[in-house]
């Protein structure tokens, strides 16, 4: 693991650069503005705090090394790192333990290694739901649809059922994955999330839109569904940031739509995983300044 790192990476994570010292496991991940609004909150607190990019991709590493690298960062002395496309699920086996939220969902995108342990924690949830709240307060929730049943996916669905979605359509390419996702949310929130194949049918009797497949990325152009599907009835909510206006939301703002964009979710997952690394609750607004800065 250790010579797969750049040498960049390895002279950032000597011990005396950094106290503190996190890492985000992925794939694509060079634009990742996660560095930034870390390393400038932890300097702002006067925090010796810094935050590497394990990104598969750049480091040439199949996705069975992901045990090999979670220890090898155990081994290193970070205090944590955070994990995104496409190791929220599969990171699981590796760890000691998960937190209660995490547990329920089934995806993790928060490690804290501490004291031989390997807890994994989901703060998209939060971070999801606390981003609507702020923008979106007033939309109705009678109906939505939701793209995708991934690791992001699961999260967002245990954050509309809890803003209190009566009715959430799941669609995704791999039909019996939504199936799952809907069967584990049902001892919690019953049966007001089902899997659907049907997306003109779904769309139809929509109230809102979320899009948490990767389609819309810079790596994966387009909307994840025909786009005269889309009316001026709909909200519609992504949870990309890069490019942060994709085209759904550029359709949809046409439209006269409501939208909330993927960067709200980015910067309030990050104010949790932050306190969960460090134990102290960052500023939500200086975060928001970092993430800015980092265009």
């Amino acid at each position: 693991m250790l010579r797969a790192l750049t040498a960049h990476q390895a002279e950032r994570l000597d011990a005396g650069q950094a106290a503190i010292v996190i890492g985000l496991i992925g794939r694509g991940i060079q634009s990742s503005r996660s560095p930034v609004m870390h390393e400038r909150e932890g300097a702002r607190l006067g925090m010796r705090y810094t935050y590497s990019l394990i990104d598969f991709d750049k480091l040439g590493l199949p996705d069975s090394a992901l045990g090999d690298i979670v220890e090898g960062l155990e081994k290193l002395g970070f205090a944590g790192f955070n994990v995104t496309h496409p190791f929220k699920q599969s990171i699981i086996p590796h760890l000691t333990g998960l937190a209660d939220e995490a547990s329920a969902i089934g995806a993790v995108n928060t490690v804290v290694l501490k004291d031989g342990a390997r807890t994994g924690h989901n703060t998209d949830c939060w971070g999801f739901a606390e981003s609507f709240r702020d923008t979106m307060a007033g939309c109705p929730m009678s109906n939505v649809v939701q793209f995708g049943a991934g690791g992001a996916g699961a999260a967002v669905s245990y954050a509309l059922m809890e803003l209190g979605v009566a009715d959430l359509a799941i669609i995704d390419s791999d039909r019996e994955r939504a199936e799952r996702l809907s069967a584990r949310m049902a001892p919690r929130f019953g049966q007001r999330a089902h899997a659907s194949a049907d997306v003109e049918h779904s769309l139809s009797r929509a109230a809102g839109i979320v899009n948490t497949t990767p389609v819309g990325m810079a790596k994966y152009p387009g909307i994840p569904f025909a786009a005269d599907l889309l009316s001026t009835r709909h909200w519609v909510a992504e949870i990309i940031y890069f490019p942060q206006e994709t085209e759904l939301l550029r359709r949809a703002r046409a439209l006269g739509c409501r939208t909330l964009a993927g960067t709200g979710m980015a910067v309030y997952q990050a104010v949790r995983a932050f306190e969960l690394f460090t134990g102290i609750a960052p500023d939500r607004a200086a975060m928001v300044g970092h993430f800015e800065a980092a265009a």
